[in-house]
């Protein structure tokens, strides 16, 4: 299978649907951007915070793109997920050039209530900032609105997806 990276806001179920994804094939990993990102233990920038955030930010997606590269490379079905912006949309196309790349797409007010049933980590001012980021997605290969759905539902679609994009790529 191609590499599938999940993108969108805070709340959105990247990480759910990407490792559930991965879980269902014979031999698969799932590499969380933010947990390549959190490498970094001394100087570390947000996203949010400026240049040195857009630049540690597109060193994260290099690190992510040649996680998976080389897991693709082993034979291993790669799911990840990443907040995927304009500015390290070129930085996946180029390092990793075969991925599949689904943005999800959610409401605000969903993706806050889907943030209480899970532990947050940032500030809701930080929240609702990265919602806005991702609420215009870079041109990736599939913006889904997942809005209303289950986590089922969502993985389903996704998985449709990523089995058709496969089928078009041969």
């Amino acid at each position: 299978m191609r590499p599938l990276l999940l993108s969108g806001g805070p709340a959105v179920g990247k990480t759910t649907c990407a490792r559930a994804l991965a879980a269902d094939q014979k031999r698969a990993a799932y590499i969380d951007g933010d947990d390549i990102s959190q490498l970094v233990v001394a100087g570390a920038a947000t996203l949010w915070s400026g240049p040195e955030g857009r630049a540690q930010h597109a060193l994260a997606a290099r690190n992510t793109a040649s996680l998976a590269r080389n897991l693709s490379d082993a034979g291993f079905a790669v799911t990840a997920s990443d907040v995927v912006t304009a500015e390290v949309l070129p930085v996946y196309r180029a390092q990793l050039p075969a991925c599949f790349i689904v943005h999800l797409a959610i409401t605000l007010d969903e993706a806050r209530r889907r943030a209480t049933t899970r532990p947050v980590y940032i500030t809701e001012e930080e929240f609702e900032l990265l919602h806005r980021m991702s609420a215009t997605p870079p041109p990736v290969d599939l913006v889904l609105d997942v809005t209303g759905m289950t986590v089922d539902d969502q993985i389903e679609r996704i998985r449709d997806a990523w089995v058709e994009a496969e089928s078009a790529v041969r």
